[in-house]
């Protein structure tokens, strides 16, 4: 038995053999370790030259039943839970031959990676749980003051430094660090495996439809892992970090392609309020699927619009609300152009916090780079959403599936006299796609596929429909237009027909809603005495 924190017989078994052959042969060569290893790990070390005891062999017991027995002995397990200190337990170990193990680099079976394959069966996923792995990780962890403990290659080089500098002896405060990353990696790699199988066994009680959206698991958990500290929350006295999900999560919370998890090409760090923003803007930039601009300040788009290229889905983003426009998000659903980081940048001379899009021209790129400042990340693509939202309140969290129901114009329905014209319909159907991302009690006004007026957040909706269409009104003087040809789109229904007879004071021709007020007649009558086409969706959309 050697000195406190000295390594003299290490057990290795890894999954992922990455370093491990550097690592084992630095153990064996410069510090005379005795090395213990099992199955494959045990080849790659063997073939690489390195001296090893085989599993079997130091237990005295044979791998069997396929390897899931192997390690689950008291030799391992009373090598590296006895304690060096007890006279009691040194005894013990002495009188049943047991010898100290003084370090276990373990990583686990892929569990994660095998069930994220889609035709995983039941039995492989079973195969791929780690019994062994987990047990020895956990004594090792548990008896830190003399065990080191590794699960991570990325540990390795640190280790053997500092096993240089303390005579082949580890500190206990860098084994008390590597046994709380044990015990994090464990409880991550349970938390996926009781997820995977609550998910499994609902499916097959035919509990929930794996194709339904709108299914929620009845149990799942998660691992957050921080990404950084911020500077400060949603104001300079509250602090914050931003957190991704772990693997055992990101099926659910993250889109395949998500803001966190972003490239960050360059600028300063993303603030709290940034990071809310950004999500925003992205959410609402991918309900499109030609070329789209939205421009978002203050969780709400401020100007909208879509075209044949993303520089004119800018231009006519920016016209919507230039005021508002000044230090917003920009996101944008294709690759930046260098034409669109000049119009915003010096045609319009447009402060922006942060840039959002799938990619960039070098050109751009280039452009960009003279504004340090200026966050830009790239995603790597616009498609897909999450699964699931969450949100803390007070004594717990609020899940909810993400508004992302697929919606077929072709069964909304017209209770009015007059039908939309292709036109109408066409902004109908935008407007219907920003509104969804405008703070309720929203209505929002588009003209020529551009959302020029937004009335976000009011306690009333006819407050609501006063804002976006004096904001419209503005929007068609700044560019010298006609105040004419509006179409509105309403969140959610109409309770009264007030709201039509503002929005058809205003200009307005045609109207998107939900439908579903008990006094959807009135709103009805109210759209035929103004000569008013109105389609019903059948579907609400609150943001809140």
């Amino acid at each position: 038995m050697g000195s406190e924190g000295r390594i003299e017989r290490a057990l290795i078994s890894v999954t992922d053999k990455t370093g491990i052959v550097e690592f084992a042969h630095a153990l064996v060569e410069n510090f005379g370790v005795e090395v213990i290893s099992t199955g494959g790990t045990a080849k790659v070390l063997e073939e690489a030259g390195i001296p090893v005891t085989p599993i079997e062999e130091f237990t005295g017991f044979p791998e069997m039943m396929d390897g899931r027995v192997k390690t689950l002995h008291p030799k391992v397990h009373g090598g590296l839970l006895a304690r060096r200190d007890s006279k009691k337990h040194m005894a013990e170990a002495e009188e049943h031959g047991i010898q100290m193990i003084d370090l276990v680099c373990v990583n686990l079976y892929e569990f994660e990676k095998t069930v994220a394959q889609p035709d995983v069966t039941f039995e492989d996923a079973i195969e791929h749980i780690d019994i062994g792995g987990p047990s020895m990780l956990r004594s090792a962890a548990k008896n830190n003051d003399s065990v080191t403990v590794v699960c991570d290659p990325a540990d390795y080089d640190a280790i053997l430094e500092e096993m240089h500098v303390h005579g082949g002896a580890t500190t206990k405060n860098t084994r008390r660090r590597l046994a709380a990353k044990v015990y994090t990696r464990t409880a991550a790699y349970d938390t996926a495996i009781s997820m995977w199988l609550n998910t499994y066994l609902e499916l097959q009680d035919e509990a929930i439809d794996p194709d339904d959206p709108f299914d929620i698991p009845s149990v799942f958990g998660m691992q957050l892992t921080k990404v950084q500290d911020l500077r400060y929350g949603e104001n300079p006295h509250q602090t914050a970090a931003v957190f991704r999900f772990g693997s055992d999560f990101e099926q659910l919370g993250s889109s395949p392609n998500p803001l966190v998890g972003a490239e960050q090409i360059q600028g300063k760090e993303l603030s709290y309020n940034n990071f809310l923003d950004a999500d925003a803007a992205w959410n609402a930039v991918r309900e499109f699927d030609e070329p789209a601009v939205v421009i978002l300040k203050h969780q709400n788009p401020c100007g909208s619009a879509v075209a044949g290229d993303v520089t004119t889905a800018y231009d006519r983003a920016f016209a919507c609300d230039p005021k508002s426009a000044f230090g917003g998000i920009i996101a944008v659903n294709r690759e930046v152009p260098l034409s669109l980081v000049e119009h915003f940048a010096d045609v319009n001379k447009q402060f922006v916090e942060v840039l959002i899009a799938p990619s960039y021209t070098p050109e751009a790129l280039e452009r960009l780079s003279r504004r340090q400042n200026l966050r830009v990340l790239a995603t790597g693509g616009a498609e897909g959403h999450a699964k699931l939202e969450l949100r803390s309140v007070d004594g717990g969290m609020l899940v909810q599936c993400v508004d992302t129901v697929d919606e077929d114009p072709s069964e909304f329905t017209c209770p009015t006299s007059r039908k939309p014209t292709d036109q109408e319909m066409r902004d109908l159907l935008f407007a219907w796609n920003v509104v969804k991302t405008v703070k309720s009690n929203a209505i929002l006004v588009a003209k020529d596929q551009a959302g020029i007026g937004m009335g976000p957040g009011q306690p009333n909706r006819v407050d609501s429909a006063l804002l976006a269409c004096e904001r419209a009104e503005d929007a068609c003087e700044r560019m010298g237009v006609e105040p004419t040809g509006f179409v509105a789109a309403s969140d959610a229904f109409f309770p009264f027909r007030d709201n039509v007879d503002v929005l058809a004071e205003h200009g307005v021709t045609a109207i998107i809603q939900p439908g579903g007020s008990v006094r959807d007649d009135e709103s009805i009558k109210a759209c035929d005495d103004h000569d008013i086409a109105m389609i019903f969706t059948g579907t609400r959309h609150f943001r809140h």
